[in-house]
Formats: C-alpha cells, sequence, structure tokens
C-alpha cells in the first residue's frame, strides 16, 4: 500500500530546487481553515523549533515532461496552503522592508543583505523553469481556490499573469489567511519575522506516497490528523471514489463528476446529511438497500451503512444516490421560485413549518409514485397540516418522527394492491401517531406563542387566506442580517413593566390584576398580529400602535390593511373581551385551515 514515508523539513518539502508539485484534485474540498487553525499553526511554529505539522498523503503520478513529479495531495491541502500563504506574507514583508523593486525580467542589483532570503522564498513558491513559473502548490478549484491563489502569488509579483482578481476575491478564506498573517508579522521586526521563517523551515511533516487513490483513501481512513473534520458526506465520497477505482468501475474524474453532480442539487452540507440519512430510511425496505440490524440510519451509523452499500455495488450506489438527490434537491424552494405551482407552495410551507423529516415519506412517493401528479400534491399538502397540528400540539414527540414516516413506507409498501392517498391519510392519522382534533384546537386557544414558529406560521396562513390582488406581503422577506422581516406583535405589551395606559385599559388601573390578565392573555392568538414594524409599535398605547404611521405617511400599525387587523382598526381601545372574542374568531380560521 504505501511506497515510502518519511520526516522531512518543510524546507525539503518546499526545496527551492525541488522537483516537486503539489496538486490539490478538483474533487476536494475548498480551502476551509480559519482563525482558530490559523492561531494554533502559528503559535505552534512560533513557541517551537522543529515542530512537527503532522502527516499528508499523496499519490506518486511519476515524473512529466520536465521531469517535475506532481504528487496528488489526498490529505494535508490544508496545511500545505496555508504553509505557502505563510512562505507569500514573509516574502512580501521582507521584500516591502528592504525597498525591492522588481521588473520582467528580475530583481535589480541589490546587495541587501536579504536578497538570497527573498529569491529563495520566491523558489519555494513557484515551480521552475523560470519562464514557466508554475506554483509548487496548485490549490482546489473548489470555491475559486486555484484562480484566488494566483491572484495572490501575481499580486506580489511571484508569478506573472494576465488574470484579474476574481470578484468578491477578498473575502475569501485564501485571501482572508493572507491578510490575518500579514497582521501577524506586521509589527514584528525584521530579525523576528526571520527568525520565524526559520522556524518554519525547520518545521516537519511525514509524507507518505502511495500509488493510487484506493490506497490513498483507505490509509487517510485510519489516520487522524490534526485538522477540520470530515463530514460524513466527504468520507463517503472518498471511499466510493477510491472503491470505483480499486474495481476499475470508472476514472475518478468520471466518479467525481457523477458525485458533483448530488452537491449541485444539494449544496449544503447539513441537507446533504439528512439526504444520506433520509435515502437509507426511504428504501431501506429494499434487499439491496437494507442493513441487517439498522432500522433507521442516524449520524452515528452514516459510514458503516454507506460503506456497506458502495462495496457491495459502488456504481449503483452512486447511481441512485445521484438519481435521488435530484428529487430531494426539489425539496428546497425559495418564495420567488415558487411559481404559484400548488406543490411548490407546499413545500414551502413544509420547510418554513419544519417539516423536514416528511422529506423521507416524499422522496419515497416521488420514486415510487412520482407520476401521480394529484397524489404528490395532496401529500404534500397533508405534511403541511401534520407537521403544524405536531408542532402545536407536541405530539407525536420529535424523536419519533423518523419512525413514524419509515413505518408509514412500510405500509405503504404492503397496501400496493390498494395503494392511493388514502393509504397515507389513514396510517398518519391514526391517533396513536396524529393529534386529535379537540386536543388540536385546545391547544390553539391556549398561550400558542409558547411555539412562536409556529405561531407565525398559522398566522401567515391565515392572512394569505384573505390575500387579495392588491395586497400580498412577502411574509418571508428577511433584512440584511438574515432575519424575518414581518414579527409577530402583541396588541397588549407581554413586557414585565406594563404602561400605565394599558393597567387603564385592560384592568380600570388595577397593577395587580393587569399583570394576572397579562399573565394569562398576553399570549392567546386573538391578542397577536404580524407586523414589519416590530420596533415602532412597541408599548406604546392601543390607540397610538393602531394609528402609527412611518415618514410618507403610510399606516404601519394597525390600519395597514391586513385581515388580521379587520378587528384592530376601528376599536378605540382594547380589552381581554376583546382578545377573547379574537381567539375564538382565530381558531376557527385555524382550526379550518389545518382540519384533516
Amino acid at each position: 500500500m504505501i511506497q515510502s514515508a518519511a520526516n522531512y523539513k518543510i524546507s525539503a518539502l518546499f526545496a527551492i530546487d525541488g522537483k516537486i508539485r503539489y496538486e490539490i484534485p478538483k474533487y476536494q474540498r475548498e480551502y476551509v481553515w480559519g482563525k482558530r487553525e490559523w492561531d494554533n499553526l502559528y503559535d505552534d511554529i512560533y513557541e517551537n523549533q522543529d515542530h512537527f505539522l503532522g502527516s499528508m498523503i499523496c499519490i506518486d503520478k511519476g515524473v512529466d515532461a520536465l521531469d517535475v513529479k506532481p504528487l496528488e495531495i489526498i490529505d494535508g491541502q490544508q496545511r500545505l496552503l496555508t504553509i505557502s500563504i505563510l512562505y507569500l506574507v514573509v516574502f512580501a514583508r521582507l521584500k516591502e522592508g528592504s525597498n525591492m523593486r522588481t521588473d520582467d525580467q528580475r530583481y535589480s542589483k541589490t546587495n541587501l543583505k536579504n536578497l538570497n532570503t527573498i529569491m529563495n522564498l520566491e523558489n519555494r513558491l513557484v515551480q521552475k523553469p523560470e519562464d514557466r513559473r508554475t506554483p509548487r502548490v496548485i490549490p482546489s478549484f473548489q470555491n475559486k481556490n486555484y484562480s484566488d491563489y494566483l491572484s495572490l502569488l501575481s499580486e506580489n509579483g511571484i508569478i506573472q499573469s494576465t488574470n484579474d482578481r476574481a470578484p468578491f476575491a477578498g473575502n475569501r478564506r485564501i485571501y482572508t489567511a493572507f491578510r490575518y498573517f500579514q497582521s501577524k508579522l506586521k509589527e514584528e521586526s525584521e530579525g523576528q519575522v526571520t527568525d520565524f521563517l526559520d522556524r518554519l523551515n525547520s518545521a516537519s511533516m511525514v509524507k507518505i506516497e502511495v500509488a493510487n487513490h484506493a490506497d490513498a483513501f483507505t490509509l487517510f481512513e485510519s489516520l487522524n490528523n490534526r485538522g477540520i473534520p470530515l463530514s460524513p458526506m466527504d468520507i463517503i465520497k472518498n471511499k466510493m471514489l477510491a472503491e470505483l477505482e480499486r474495481t476499475n468501475v470508472m476514472e475518478v474524474d468520471d466518479a467525481f463528476n457523477r458525485w458533483n453532480r448530488i452537491i449541485t442539487h444539494i449544496p449544503e452540507y447539513r441537507d446533504q446529511e439528512r439526504f444520506l440519512r433520509q435515502y437509507y430510511n426511504a428504501f431501506r425496505y429494499r434487499e439491496e438497500v437494507r442493513f441487517p440490524g439498522i432500522s433507521k440510519a442516524t449520524k452515528s451509523k452514516l459510514i458503516t451503512i454507506y460503506e456497506t452499500l458502495i462495496e457491495k455495488n459502488p456504481d449503483k450506489t452512486l447511481q441512485e444516490l445521484v438519481q435521488k438527490a435530484e428529487i430531494y434537491g426539489r425539496f428546497s424552494v425559495s418564495f420567488e421560485s415558487r411559481n404559484g405551482e400548488e406543490f411548490r407552495n407546499h413545500l414551502f410551507d413544509l420547510q418554513n413549518v419544519g417539516g423536514a423529516p416528511g422529506y423521507t415519506l416524499l422522496l419515497y412517493l416521488l420514486s415510487e409514485h412520482g407520476e401521480k401528479e394529484d397524489l404528490i400534491v395532496k401529500a404534500s399538502e397533508l405534511l403541511v397540516k401534520y407537521f403544524i397540528r405536531r408542532n402545536i400540539t407536541d405530539f407525536p414527540g420529535t424523536r419519533d418522527l423518523d419512525k413514524i414516516f419509515i413505518d408509514a413506507i412500510d405500509f405503504c409498501e404492503s397496501q400496493k394492491e390498494s395503494f392511493s392517498m388514502q393509504t397515507i391519510k389513514d396510517f398518519l392519522t391514526d391517533r396513536k401517531r396524529f393529534a386529535p382534533d379537540e386536543r388540536f384546537r385546545e391547544m390553539l386557544a391556549g398561550d400558542i406563542y409558547d411555539n412562536p414558529e409556529a405561531t407565525r406560521f398559522i398566522l401567515t396562513k391565515i392572512e394569505e387566506s384573505r390575500f387579495t390582488r392588491e395586497n400580498k406581503p412577502n411574509f418571508w422577506e428577511r433584512d440584511n442580517n438574515n432575519n424575518l422581516v414581518w414579527t409577530i406583535e402583541h396588541i397588549f405589551p407581554k413586557g414585565e413593566n406594563i404602561p400605565d395606559t394599558w393597567v387603564k385599559s385592560v384592568a380600570g388601573g388595577d397593577k395587580e390584576n393587569a399583570k394576572l390578565l397579562q399573565d394569562q392573555w398576553v399570549h392567546r392568538l386573538g391578542n397577536l398580529t404580524l407586523t414589519g414594524y416590530n420596533q415602532y409599535l412597541s408599548t406604546y398605547s392601543f390607540e397610538k400602535k393602531r394609528d402609527r404611521k412611518d415618514t410618507r405617511g403610510n399606516f404601519i400599525g394597525y390600519k395597514n390593511g391586513l385581515f388580521l387587523n379587520s378587528d384592530l382598526r376601528d376599536k378605540e381601545n382594547w380589552t381581554i373581551e376583546d382578545i377573547e372574542q379574537r381567539t375564538e374568531k382565530l381558531v376557527n380560521l385555524a382550526f379550518e385551515l389545518f382540519r384533516v
């Protein structure tokens, strides 16, 4: 498996006359190190002579036409790229301190004592021959790592490049790392900078060379190197690529391109992990998917499950994951992308009501019954109602949801001969898995604000059910800090210090009674509405909140035209009796909206 393994000084790995190039393949994840890792590396080098930086695993790819040996980096890319950035920072600092200038040929003649050091740093960063000026470390292409690194080298006079800096490069990790290390060395004297360089050169790494990807990925899984832990998706990807190459099914680049289609459909790490779990849970009824002894995929079991599936049939597993990822990617819907489609509207609602556990069932239905469009639409609508009722009643428990949807799929499979929408409905609305109507209504009428996300969802759906062509606010709009613009407004304020105007309105001036009434009624549905201007309503009197306008004279209080405020706009004050009556009205509307 291992062709060679030895401990090398960093100065040897980046030897000025070395004919080795480190290539980070395009399927590797992007540069992800941040301040914590940069701090650790910098401090370790600064405080220790001959510091050991761990190991790197690479594939020996022979030599190219120029007698240069390219090594494909499987593990160690974060450290290698960070070290090269450190070299560049030291280069820039010493060059600046020596007031050196460059031209198209070579540095101008100078007798400055740092000339050799600066030229050596240049040759550690680029590959000879000089007319090519190829970087010694070739970063991944992920998230523009390669172009950002080339731009950074070019801007500091290391290479000549005709490419302009990519948009937003300054906000990405490679430029951020460069600026961070610049700030660390900025206040150091020239002697301290060269001392740091000596310590960097004397640090070491074990370089392990293997012959192929299969050996590299196998070895990688057995080592526990310092750095950012890989996600289950990364580990499973590595296993998949190694197994496909080991069995000669396809080339690594081809396998990576197929795998990348999964990432394209499901770009977020959190969603990718959930997809892997829900794929297994949705199709574990199949013999080729089921893992003996594992009835439900959890995060801790993912690696075991997929290692086995990949070893059974890597090509089929990859093909299946790509196909199902395309379906799964449809579950992520933005407000703008709904396009008035009923199914997409339900998917958008399912996201906002926290219905992701139901994706297991939807993935199964779209895979096995995707041609039945009406069934799919009705099933997604049922799931929205199921989750809003679950969230309000807290029944069934969160830990039971995965099993419920796995069991629902098993039930659908057992009813294949007579399968219909009623099959799904009968299973999910069984009293063992579904809060009865009386419980749902009781919770709607109580202190519903105990679950603010579900409460806000209910208020938006009541308002949306009364939309007109002229009045369609986007209740899911977010501000620059990614906070929802429209929030819940308590008409009778919920703050501990009740203003005198409200004490008089709800309790005839009795502060003690006002506090008791607040505890009993303030979080009822009838005392809640929606506003995009919560900070401008605050704890003001009812009259002031009702008539509030913006600087252009537009109503932003209870006269803003919302259906939810139709009972408020003509009121002179707000009483407990008003809260009670409006609660009954809104409970009835909500109950009908989410009746199954």
